[in-house]
């Protein structure tokens, strides 16, 4: 004759997915839907598209909204603790042009 195990049942495990906020529509979302914008230790401003550079980083939806209220309102600046070049701005403001209006 078998005995019963008293052994509890584990809950499924989930794994942890990293939420980040938009600076410009404060919204949370996953980390790997974010664009991350880092500030470099030379002082400049760079997209981070693997997310694993170096620096002080902000997050932005894929949005073009977003960046307009970002760079306009100096969320981004606010958040990254620098004050953004005009050459920064200008580079920033090319790649926001290459995003959907609305992302889908």
């Amino acid at each position: 004759m078998r005995t019963k195990s008293y052994r509890r049942r584990q809950p499924p495990h989930y794994k942890h997915v990293p939420q980040r906020t938009c600076v410009g529509c404060r919204t949370t979302k996953a980390k790997r839907e974010l664009i991350r914008l880092v500030h470099t230790g030379n002082g400049s401003v760079e997209v981070d598209a693997e997310g694993k550079k170096a620096g002080r980083g902000a997050y932005l939806c894929h949005r073009q909204s977003c960046w307009e209220v970002g760079l306009k309102k100096n969320r981004l600046e606010y958040a990254l603790r620098t004050k953004l070049s005009v050459e920064n701005l200008q580079t920033l403001r090319e790649y926001a042009k290459t995003l959907p209006e609305e992302a889908s």
